[in-house]
């Protein structure tokens, strides 16, 4: 153990028993969110049918009920939107014995005995009931500890990238989205983004015998890539400890890997491994790395011109294990090198746009000696160890630029002012003007890669970055997470003759009309169907107005390339409906908690109208 000199009393560490931000007070705030956030995204998938009040009107906004399962009733009132969206005012939600009207039932703020006495309603098994309870207290912890630290909209405009993560709330269509399924309280209170802990990572030396790594660019050798992540004398020490064991450096390649997993799933898993001397534990390096909304994914804050780093953490969050498929992770460099090959090579992506493109140029796959090689064992046990680096944002800004999540712009403050409000004040232009700068700064890009190249990105909240002037005006688009995220057109296109075999094997196809609704379900349900009446409370800009300037983006970018016309009438992004997507619904009727030997995806329950076609 440390000992300290006589004057000196160390800091008391951290520990699960120091929870300030678990009291009621707190707690019923972020419990009424999360039941309004439940009963709208419930509702809007399907899942359950609130039935307007006789005597609440059931226009765009109006008053509904909720049977439970005991005979009790909820009512709340709810304002409808696009995409058949529903938006519950939390302080409305009350519980009221049959019969009872008006207002006289008590206020009704818990998501969790709102699960226990409507699990006939949601159709709930017993299974799914028990991991979502707890799922969802986990969620409800963590949204506590934001709560209790949040700051105002005008504190979170100044926050460099890295740190504006550790204060956002999550996904907004997940109700149940961070529940971290194998963390601990510890293990929250250190790796999560809300707990904004810098952290140095341990590193590990794998044995090529069972480690591959792909590179492409600047880092195409293993060489290339340690000369700019490892400092000398933390290179020198990992060579000595090798050789200090009798083993070849040459033979090995380096990777940083996640405590948490190291302890969990490496050790007990590739314990035959560690125990051969394929696997050998390392020590910390020099960086401090702020974990990102992805809680795997590292940004290096301590020397942000190096790569950010995306790690293996086998929890079960928002939907999935959140594992790195060994496949895939050898494929990203691949992946990165044929997308950017088509911006580098397009005038209209590179200059016109100058979207930014954060590849994923490195990557060491390490392979299980059994699992891999089993189909039907669940997926997880597939994607345990290894590393992606992508390449940092910071250097690909130019002066006064600052970047900022597109997830950042639904954020409320303690003082319910929306960070968007913030942003367009500090702009100076008009609230109009500001988001067409918003549209014209993510739309074109990824409208083009739709109908060029028939490939699409996931441009959901956390993948799209918004690029700012000096002046908080957005200009520019990044994208990052290509390899999971990047999907082609099943219907082949002259220019995919381009793409190589390796990322043609890996890159997930679908057919032109369900290729659109990445853009659908990832930015306009996923982002813009929260934001459009954001917008219309804080902005004063209609709803209606909203998509108007969407579509009217779309619009301008067809008039701009005349030769495509067939091309949008393949991707057609207007169409009267769209399918819909649930992703709730995947968690409560058909995955549930079930390991399984592949990823599950989103739900696909009837369709919605599309607020872009032009009867809307």
């Amino acid at each position: 153990m440390p000992t300290y000199p006589a004057s000196h009393h160390p800091a008391k560490p951290h520990t699960p028993l120091d929870t300030p931000e678990l009291n009621r007070t707190v707690w019923d705030r972020v419990s009424a969110r999360l039941l309004a956030k439940m009963l709208g995204e419930f509702a809007y998938e399907e899942v359950i049918e609130p039935v307007p009040r006789a005597d609440g009107g059931a226009g765009r906004t109006g008053d509904y009920t909720l049977p439970l399962d005991d005979g009790a009733t909820l009512s709340f009132h709810a304002r409808r939107g696009v995409y058949g969206s529903w938006r519950v005012d939390p302080a409305t939600i009350r519980e009221a014995t049959t019969g009872a009207h008006g207002d006289s039932g008590a206020p009704f703020r818990d998501p969790l005995r709102f699960l226990a006495r409507g699990r006939r309603l949601l159709g709930l098994d017993g299974a799914t009931l028990g991991h979502l309870v707890r799922e969802l207290t986990a969620t409800l912890t963590a949204d506590a500890r934001l709560d209790h630290t949040a700051l105002t909209a005008a504190q979170l405009a100044e926050l460099p990238y890295a740190e504006l993560e550790g204060h956002q709330t999550g996904h907004p269509w997940l109700v149940a989205n961070k529940g971290r399924l194998g963390f601990s309280a510890a293990d929250a209170a250190r790796f999560t983004p809300e707990a904004r802990s810098a952290t140095s990572l341990p590193w590990i030396a794998v044995s090529t015998r069972i480690a591959g790594y792909r590179g492409v660019g600047r880092v195409a050798t293993p060489g290339d890539l340690y000369d700019q992540e490892l400092d000398p004398g933390v290179r020198e020490s990992f060579t000595d400890i090798l050789r200090g064991r009798g083993l070849e450096p040459a033979d090995y390649l380096y990777l940083p890997v996640h405590p948490w997993q190291w302890d969990e799933w490496i050790v007990p898993l590739f314990a035959p491994a560690i125990a051969d001397g394929e696997i050998v534990p390392l020590h910390e390096d020099d960086d401090l790395r702020l974990p990102q909304q992805s809680i795997r994914t590292f940004t290096n804050v301590g020397r942000p011109d190096r790569h950010t780093v995306k790690l293996p953490l086998s929890i079960l969050n928002t939907l999935v294990w959140r594992g790195l498929p060994t496949e895939r992770t050898l494929a990203a460099p691949a992946v990165t090198a044929w997308v950017q090959g088509l911006c580098d090579g397009d005038p209209f992506l590179r200059d016109t746009c100058g979207v930014i493109l954060l590849g994923e140029v490195a990557s060491v796959a390490v392979e299980h000696p059994l699992y891999d090689h089993l189909p039907e064992s669940p997926y997880q046990f597939k994607e345990i160890l290894g590393a992606i680096w992508r390449e940092p944002l910071q250097p690909r800004l130019a002066p006064g630029e600052r970047a900022r999540t597109l997830a950042s712009l639904l954020h409320t403050d303690p003082d319910g002012r929306s960070f968007t409000a913030e942003l367009v004040a500090r702009s100076g232009l008009t609230p109009t003007a500001w988001l067409t700068r918003l549209f014209t700064a993510l739309l074109p890009p990824l409208l083009h890669f739709l109908y060029r190249y028939g490939t699409v990105f996931s441009p959901h909240g956390e993948n799209a970055i918004v690029v700012f002037d000096e002046n908080d005006v957005p200009v520019r688009l990044a994208i990052k997470d290509f390899v999971d995220d990047v999907n082609v057109s099943a219907r082949l296109l002259p220019e995919h003759d381009t793409m190589p075999q390796d990322v043609r094997d890996i890159l997930l196809t679908e057919e032109p009309s369900f290729l659109t609704q990445f853009i659908h379900s990832g930015l306009f349900v996923g982002v813009f169907r929260y934001l459009s009446p954001l917008c219309e409370e804080q902005l004063d800009v209609p709803e209606g107005e909203f998509w108007s300037l969407v579509r009217a983006e779309i619009l301008r970018h067809h008039a701009r390339f005349p030769d495509l016309k067939e091309r949008f009438e393949i991707f057609d992004m207007l169409t009267p409906r769209i399918e819909r997507l649930c992703l709730n619904r995947n968690r409560l009727h058909l995955d549930g908690y079930r390991d399984r030997p592949n990823r599950p995806h989103a739900a696909v329950h009837g369709t919605v109208p599309n607020p872009l076609h032009p009867s809307a």
